[in-house]
């Protein structure tokens, strides 16, 4: 597209907006006006002789209708039978996956998702399965040391390489060479940094993405539902007014007044940064509906203050009504959700320029379109029970690894880019926020931003996701001259 001479680009300030609210695109939008993406799960064709209308895409497969089909047509089977079942189904995905004639091998972090990949993997193997990871110092963000601990329980041939921030400071700069578009999940990094290292050894891995979309993995299918249940009865009124209260008082003197009375309570009990929690609670407190929750959960905390406002937004699949499941069960429906846009536009984004950046195949098999089907029919307490999310999964798991060895809390595959943004990353992001930047920019408030920068550096909030999002744009147009 950049390489035709007629395309001159122009920034899509509707698309800007909901990837600063986001910290992706979502599909059909994308960073440049009048240029559209292809959904996913959709095929295009373009006659030559109707170039002037052109038509639209169309679907050659809808989870929109799977979703809607399995919970018409649930399964009703006993608990051992589902789990025979998805057993069978996961270790044919897995199977189908493993054709190849090149060295193929693993992503392993240690969670539920890719060590049951990884566990199928080498179960039907003669070989030992070689398995990669990335670590950190940081202790909160670190997942080696689990996933060591897998790899050696499963006999997996492991790599794990631990990477210092200025190691990962120096992927920042090509990001957005190997993203097109602006994209801010920061977890690119480290999925860059572990692709780069199994593209030394493989030229096709295979990874645990989907599982959380599929079988219950996320905190805000358990805890949304239950937030739900705590502030639905309250009218709407009465909740903007504690909404108000709690944003009365700043989210600083909160979390200095929070943080004291935290040292009476034990450490299971504590929350860091407990001022900012509320101002997120408080942020989610007016929503009218369910959907509005969800969707207040899945946006960046203040980003309506960031820039440019569309007047209307534009369709994609989280305005647009008619393109949602209709299911009656709100942690499904937040499922079937984050299945249309979040896995599309930003988990299988991710992954793919990631590993198409060291010329790594990548290959998912809990998006097997079989077990995708299957996953459906079963009701919610196959996913979400006692609590926890993946209930199936760790049943099935727990036949390959002792379940010591993967019940612990979700950690996610991030980096500490909060406290990077305070120290080696500090100067590169002052480059891109200088204030001369003022007089050129037309997208951004730079006094909401420049204010942000402040807060988090003084440690008063943790501006890490509106903060990151913001970077990867200016970084990216400062790339692309847009």
């Amino acid at each position: 597209m950049r390489a035709s001479s007629g395309f001159q680009p122009s920034i899509n300030k509707a698309a800007l907006e909901l990837f600063l609210r986001h910290n992706f695109i979502p599909a059909p939008c994308s960073i440049y006006e009048g240029i559209r993406k292809l959904p996913a799960g959709a095929h295009f064709t373009l006659a030559l002789d109707r170039a002037e209308d052109p038509g639209e895409p169309r679907k050659y497969w809808s989870l929109k209708a799977v979703a809607e089909e399995g919970v018409r047509n649930p399964y009703r089977g006993s608990d051992g039978d589902v789990i025979q079942r998805s057993r069978e189904l996961l270790y044919d995905a897995v199977d189908v996956r493993l054709e190849a004639d090149v060295p193929l091998g693993a992503f392993l972090s240690g969670g539920i998702d890719s060590s049951l990949v990884v566990a199928l993997m080498q179960s039907g193997s003669s070989s030992r399965v070689k398995t990669f990871t990335i670590g950190f110092e940081e202790h909160g963000y670190n997942e080696a040391e689990q996933a060591r601990a897998i790899a050696r329980h499963l006999g997996t041939d492991h790599t794990e390489l631990y990477v210092t921030p200025a190691e990962t400071r120096e992927v920042v700069p090509s990001l957005p060479d190997y993203y097109d578009e602006p994209f801010a999940d920061s977890s690119q990094i480290p999925t860059y940094l572990v692709s780069k290292l199994a593209s030394q050894a493989v030229t096709v891995s295979l990874s645990g993405d989907g599982g959380d979309e599929l079988f219950g993995g996320y905190n805000r299918y358990v805890w949304g539902r239950k937030l739900w249940s705590t502030i639905g009865w309250l009218p709407v009124t009465i909740r903007k007014w504690l909404s108000a209260g709690l944003t009365h008082l700043s989210p600083a003197f909160l979390n200095a007044v929070l943080s004291r009375g935290a040292a009476l309570l034990p450490a299971s009990l504590s929350l860091s940064l407990p001022g900012d929690k509320l101002h997120k609670l408080a942020a989610v407190l007016p929503a009218g509906n369910q959907q509005d929750l969800y969707l207040e959960l899945l946006s960046n905390f203040g980003d309506r203050k960031a820039g440019y406002m569309p007047e209307k937004e534009p369709h994609t699949v989280l305005s647009d009504q008619r393109q949602w499941a209709v299911v009656d069960d709100f942690t499904r429906w937040m499922i079937s959700l984050d299945m249309l846009c979040y896995l599309p536009d930003d988990i299988l984004v991710k992954v793919d320029r990631a590993t198409m950046a060291v010329s790594l195949e990548s290959r998912i098999p809990f998006l097997d379109h079989r077990l995708i089907e299957w996953a459906w029919r079963l009701p919610t307490s196959m996913m979400i029970r006692n609590g926890k999310g993946k209930w199936l999964m760790r049943r099935i798991l727990s036949d390959f690894v002792p379940e010591s060895l993967f019940d612990r809390p979700k950690m996610g595959f991030g980096i500490p880019i909060d406290a990077w943004l305070r120290g080696p990353m500090r100067e590169w992001a002052e480059s891109l926020l200088d204030q001369k930047r003022l007089d050129s920019e037309e997208f951004l408030d730079w006094k909401e931003i420049r204010r942000k920068w402040g807060e988090h550096q003084l440690g008063a909030r943790n501006w890490n996701y509106y903060l990151w999002s913001v970077l990867m744009f200016l970084a990216w147009r400062e790339r692309w001259s847009v």
